[in-house]
């Protein structure tokens, strides 16, 4: 049987759990005992004989199911392990979003920078009677935003509360290669952002 968006079950002499703060753990013949000679990543890399994978997932009636990685695991100040992975898919699914960068590492609560896709952008001003403004004329748009906050609250059903989106920054750029925000695969490159978006970042505090 085949579950949609599951990576199936184990194969037979394998065993999966999931570690109390989310990381999925592996076990089998298949997996490797250690590193040749060096023996501090080993044990780095192995619990109580269980391979560390790195990966962030959950495990439903045997399927796993994988939802980001750990070392892109958000920590709030008071401790909550987020993954944006999730997130950032369910606002991106709005036609209107380009991209979403969830964010909140050692802050009070989790929040999310987004940027508009532009084509999108044009047919929700017309369908709105609007004049044609750029994203950056519309950052602080009252109706935009509303428009935004539904999806932001349908996201945030999917969670915990501590775990949800409470504010949003609307980006006046497109992440695109060229602008230098995305990688070759199209990976946002979160390290970027955070540092060239500072400012906006710091305003969602």
């Amino acid at each position: 049987m085949i579950k949609v968006g599951s990576v199936g079950k184990p194969l037979p002499g394998c065993s999966i759990r999931i570690a109390d703060d989310g990381e999925v753990l592996v076990k089998g013949p298949n997996v490797f005992r250690s590193y040749l000679g060096d023996p501090s990543d080993t044990e780095a890399a192995f619990v109580d004989g269980w391979y560390r994978t790195g990966d962030i997932g959950t495990l439903d009636d045997g399927y796993l199911y994988i939802t980001g990685r750990k070392k892109e695991i958000i920590i709030t100040a008071g401790g909550k392990n987020v993954a944006p992975a999730p997130l950032e898919a369910l606002l991106a699914s709005n036609p209107l979003v380009a991209h979403a960068v969830v964010i909140g590492d050692n802050r009070p609560y989790i929040a999310t920078l987004l940027t508009l896709d532009p084509d999108e952008l044009k047919t929700w001003l017309t369908k709105n009677d609007r004049v044609e403004l750029s994203a950056a004329e519309l950052v602080n748009d009252p109706q935009l935003r509303a428009e935004l906050q539904k999806n932001l609250d349908l996201a945030n059903k999917t969670v915990s509360a501590a775990e949800g989106i409470r504010r949003f920054v609307i980006l006046p750029v497109e992440f695109t290669e060229e602008t230098g925000y995305l990688t070759p695969k199209l990976s946002v490159k979160r390290h970027l952002v955070l540092a060239d978006f500072a400012e906006q970042v710091e305003s969602l505090y």
